[in-house]
């Protein structure tokens, strides 16, 4: 008896054993079915996903494709005394020319003529005299057909706006003004134009002691605006500027050459079609309103 009630329990042991196995596999089937099945929905999710995507991309694909248009750089070197007028022009063309990046380099005329001989890269040359645009079309360096003239200009004499004792040009023989501000006559077309002033009063060789040259008009502004010079020649354009000087005298057009501003697209230009377009862009009207507010005429 005693060995049937060991085999009965062995066999129960056996059968228990077995079935411990069954639920353990059952589970690991259970739990690696319930993977399969969430991985099952994710890839159907990622499906729909995709298939949404290329729907929505052949809806609104356009029916030619757009190339991303390049940037083009346009370099303008022009007379410094341009120098407000064309940052706020560049607002302008910028509208009009979104892809087109416009650099300029604002100097005297002679400085940017030396270096546009020199080889500067350089798209657009405005000079504020024919001296400067006449020595770079002698050497072949303007592109033919795209010289003219753009703007004409007036000189002042100016002092710190808080000054008295100079009131025209004869009053520069004060013994109180001791320095007096022009343009370089050698590289600045305004001091070119300060000099033709003072000889034709009869002024030049008296007052040469007095003369403090600039580099360029802007810096014949700022020698007057911070009182280093008691009065200065620049163009009414400049005077504009600031408050901190005034117009004492507007300077007699015969007293000097005419004032005018002139433009051309360089031989050399990378981008004569763009440059061309920048020329042309300068005397339509939106250019026109800002040039004529600074002070400027159109030639």
């Amino acid at each position: 008896m005693r060995a049937v009630r060991n085999a009965r329990s062995n066999t129960a042991r056996l059968i228990k054993n077995k079935l411990k196995v069954i639920v353990y596999i059952s589970a690991k089937l259970c739990a690696s079915m319930r993977n399969l099945f969430i991985q099952f929905k994710t890839l159907i999710l990622l499906g729909i996903v995709v298939a949404l995507g290329i729907i929505a991309t052949a809806h609104f694909r356009p029916a030619t494709p757009i190339l991303a248009q390049s940037r083009t750089q346009l370099t303008v070197s022009a007379a410094a005394s341009l120098t407000d007028a064309l940052k706020e022009i560049a607002l302008l063309y910028r509208r009009s020319r979104p892809n087109v990046n416009l650099r300029y380099n604002f100097a005297s005329s002679g400085a940017l003529q030396q270096q546009i001989e020199n080889g500067a890269p350089v798209d657009v040359f405005i000079s504020a005299a024919e001296k400067q645009m006449n020595a770079l079309q002698q050497k072949n360096l303007l592109l033919p057909g795209t010289r003219r003239n753009l703007l004409i200009n007036r000189m002042v004499l100016i002092v710190p706006a808080n000054s008295s004792g100079v009131i025209n040009l004869q009053s520069l023989k004060n013994g109180n003004v001791k320095r007096i501000a022009i343009g370089d006559p050698r590289s600045v077309p305004a001091g070119q134009y300060a000099e033709q002033i003072l000889r034709k009063q009869g002024l030049w060789d008296s007052l040469k002691s007095k003369y403090v040259l600039a580099s360029n008009v802007r810096q014949v502004l700022q020698f007057v605006e911070s009182g280093n010079a008691q009065a200065g020649l620049v163009y009414i354009t400049d005077a504009k500027t600031t408050s901190q000087v005034k117009v004492v005298q507007m300077i007699p057009a015969n007293l000097h050459d005419p004032i005018v501003y002139l433009i051309a697209v360089i031989k050399t230009s990378n981008n004569p079609a763009t440059a061309r377009n920048f020329s042309q862009f300068l005397s339509g009207n939106a250019a026109r309103k800002v040039l004529t507010r600074y002070g400027f005429g159109m030639a």
